[in-house]
């Protein structure tokens, strides 16, 4: 005979177990395309960068691919065919995350030069909802992260797509993020497309350092601190490279 509270085990289980099968198929490897949305007002406030940016071109889109496996995810940024004129007005970063070391490679884009920073995965102090909503065909759940006092930074994730990867290097959830927005909706990633239909190629996924020196976090910020901190635009800078981080 079954107790009560081994009854009670049971219902949960298969509650959980019901929610695992609604999802229907999973996903370990593939290639997610984003569209990330900046509000160019509300990240340069300042009276110089009025001579840019107006309320026609305040928006700026730009395309990005997360490409995965069960072992290892590349965040790419994705040149236009056209040239385009406002690039230097956002971040084209990558991120090399390795899955199963626990590792992360950033490639940070510093007045052209690259900036190899390789540290842990970052840890965030996720807090889920019960909120939902359908990205790209996906049922995604919602979950948001409290960085400080000023910032909010909210996330949808798919929990059929296994691994725990997301673009500008966000991870730590039960699934893929294929949405990402700041509270103030300055800086928007939404996916527009996924594709299972094959696999990353390993020599896409290989990140090409050479003899570059290769900082830790603590190194970079030190350094920076160091170099640029007693100007409005090195504080500036310094903000926007670890914006997410």
């Amino acid at each position: 005979m079954i107790s009560k509270a081994g009854t009670k085990w049971l219902m949960v289980l298969g509650m959980l177990g019901l929610e695992f099968l609604s999802y229907g198929q999973f996903y370990t490897t593939g290639t997610i395309f984003y569209t990330r949305r900046t509000n160019l007002q509300k990240r340069f406030t300042d009276q110089r960068m009025k001579r840019f940016v107006n309320e026609d071109n305040k928006i700026k889109n730009d395309r990005f691919a997360l490409s995965f496996n069960d072992t290892l995810s590349v965040f790419k940024y994705l040149a236009p065919n056209t040239q385009d004129e406002m690039a230097w007005l956002t971040s084209k970063n990558e991120y090399y995350q390795y899955l199963h070391s626990q590792k992360q490679l950033t490639i940070f884009q510093f007045f052209g030069t690259p900036v190899f920073v390789k540290d842990s995965l970052p840890e965030r102090p996720w807090k889920m909802t019960d909120s939902k909503r359908s990205i790209c065909g996906f049922q995604c759940r919602k979950a948001i992260y409290q960085k400080n006092d000023s910032t909010r930074i909210y996330a949808w994730y798919a929990p059929n797509i296994i691994p725990s990867v997301g673009p500008e290097g966000f991870c730590g959830l039960p699934g893929a993020i294929l949405g990402i927005a700041t509270e103030d909706g300055g800086i928007i990633y939404f996916a527009d497309k996924v594709d299972f239909s094959e696999a990353p190629k390993r020599e896409s996924m290989t990140a090409e350092i050479g003899k570059n020196k290769v900082y830790n976090l603590k190194e970079l910020r030190e350094k920076l601190e160091k170099d640029y901190g007693n100007t409005p635009w090195g504080k500036r800078m310094f903000d926007d490279m670890f914006r997410w981080l």
